[in-house]
């Protein structure tokens, strides 16, 4: 079954996506040094991060500022989106056997960790208004395709 079979909706899909950043954050969180399971995890959360902003962002944000409700929020999102990918981009410069790796990896997870939370409990009960149910249902279903594609030309 592919994860778009078992999707019913774009808070479903989301909060899937959500569930892997969150482990991989925690995981990447507790390596140390310069070791293959470091790069291996960070790389893994890389592709997750950029591939869940690239759908969120083309699919669900991009629909949510069509309302003048959703805009605020939206733009606000897709600066966190940015922000993060700066803390990416910082991680990716950082020597891995340093502590400063470490404290980039902290920051990094903590301003996923808000990002999530804040969809979760602010974006997803508003868009949840703004959004018939058949915009939920074929939201999911264009937010997984281009979550899916951009998954696997990554890897």
């Amino acid at each position: 079954m592919t994860t778009a079979q078992s999707t019913h909706n774009i808070f479903e899909a989301l909060r899937e996506s959500h569930e892997r950043q969150r482990s991989l954050v925690r995981k990447v969180q507790l390596t140390s040094g310069d070791t293959p399971e470091r790069q291996s995890l960070f790389d893994e959360l890389k592709r997750e991060l950029a591939a869940h902003e690239l759908a969120e962002d083309r699919h669900f944000y991009r629909l949510l500022m069509e309302h003048d409700n959703g805009i605020d929020l939206s733009r606000h999102a897709i600066a966190e989106h940015h922000a993060i990918d700066e803390l990416v981009e910082d991680l990716e410069a950082a020597d891995p056997a340093t502590s400063a790796w470490l404290a980039i990896a902290k920051k990094l997870g903590d301003k996923v960790l808000h990002h999530l939370e804040e969809e979760e409990r602010r974006f997803f009960q508003m868009a949840g208004k703004l959004l018939t149910d058949k915009q939920k249902s074929s939201l999911a279903r264009d937010y997984l395709k281009t979550y899916d594609e951009a998954k696997t030309v990554a890897a």
